[in-house]
């Protein structure tokens, strides 16, 4: 079906097309009883205006873009419905990037965003905030980190403390007595993984006697998790640490569920702590400890920092930061009696 034009409604009202424009978008300029002609022929016709010709001509497309680094990761998702929330209070909708842990992706959705002349972006970077700061000076678009933060001080940011993160579920463990700890993660590359390592390390180094083991996956779901968790029980007892930090609740829920299967004792044998609490982490087969990390609360703060800037309400660049807390279930301190 032949979609219905301006060009339609100006012929069948017998007014030009600029007369139709006026009616719609500027009344004030046009007499009243041509506007309610217009609008009465456009009704009949079932004429729709395309709102983003019309923004674009106002200068602005009404969309958000946001990049994450992965939207498998419930993460990402919380993080993206948080800052979706806020953005629709403004009129606009978010588009979303997933780089699913690639540069050459981030940089297409950049690409992307600045095409279609979003408003604003959000970024949460696989590679870092030094890999967009000097395409964002130049594009010129308000821009906010999230989950990350622009050390030159450039661009406001909303973060996590996850050197915080990885120590305060290193000392949990240590707490507990475990003293042979694994820090199981993927790609020390990304910033929130090497801060998390560091935490734990931090920990670690601060409690005479005890180790840590670093242990590199190719990737941070449960599929994997479950790999290496039949890999660990296949250790001889004595040479499997007792504790693990896992930066990741999905990696940690796949090592989980591959251990009990093959016989190995969660927590009594291996302690485990994950990250992010996701919602998963309260039900899988032993209920994992996790570091909370408040995903919405984040990507909601970050849109509101993002919308006064383009509102310019503000010039100043904020820096938040959220400090962790730990969420503690039986994957470290096994069932209540």
């Amino acid at each position: 079906m032949k979609r219905v034009g301006i060009r339609d409604v100006a012929a069948a009202a017998g007014v030009s097309i600029s007369t139709v424009s006026n009616a719609l978008n500027r009344p004030e300029m046009v007499s009243d009883e041509l506007v309610a002609r217009v609008r009465q022929v456009a009704d009949e016709l079932g004429y729709v205006p395309l709102r983003a010709a019309q923004q674009l001509r106002q200068g602005r497309s009404g969309l958000i873009g946001m990049t994450v680094i992965n939207i498998a990761n419930p993460f990402f998702a919380d993080l993206v419905a948080g800052a979706e929330s806020a953005v629709a209070r403004s009129g606009r909708r978010v588009l979303v990037g997933n780089t699913n842990d690639e540069l050459v992706k981030e940089r297409d959705h950049l690409e992307l965003f600045e095409s279609v002349h979003v408003d604003g972006m959000l970024i949460s970077p696989f590679g870092g905030p030094d890999t967009w700061i000097q395409r964002l000076r130049d594009s010129k678009i308000p821009s906010v980190f999230v989950d990350a933060v622009d050390e030159a001080g450039e661009f406001s940011s909303v973060s996590f403390d996850d050197v915080a993160g990885g120590r305060l579920a290193a000392e949990h463990l240590l707490a507990l007595g475990r003293t042979r700890l694994a820090f199981v993660g993927a790609r020390d590359e990304v910033r929130q993984v090497r801060d998390r390592l560091r935490g734990a390390e931090v920990a670690v180094e601060a409690h005479p006697g005890a180790s840590l083991e670093r242990i590199w996956t190719d990737r941070v779901n449960s599929e994997v998790g479950r790999a290496f968790g039949y890999q660990l029980a296949d250790r001889a007892p004595h040479n499997r640490p007792t504790g693990l930090v896992v930066p990741n609740d999905h990696l940690a829920i796949g090592i989980v569920s591959a251990l009990v299967s093959r016989g190995v004792r969660v927590p009594e044998e291996i302690a485990i702590v994950g990250y992010d609490d996701i919602e998963f982490a309260a039900i899988a087969s032993v209920p994992l400890t996790s570091v909370r990390q408040p995903a919405r609360e984040m990507g909601h703060r970050a849109a509101e920092l993002l919308l006064a800037r383009i509102a310019g309400e503000t010039s100043e660049v904020e820096r938040i930061v959220y400090e962790p807390t730990l969420s503690v279930r039986e994957s470290t301190i096994g069932r209540a009696a």
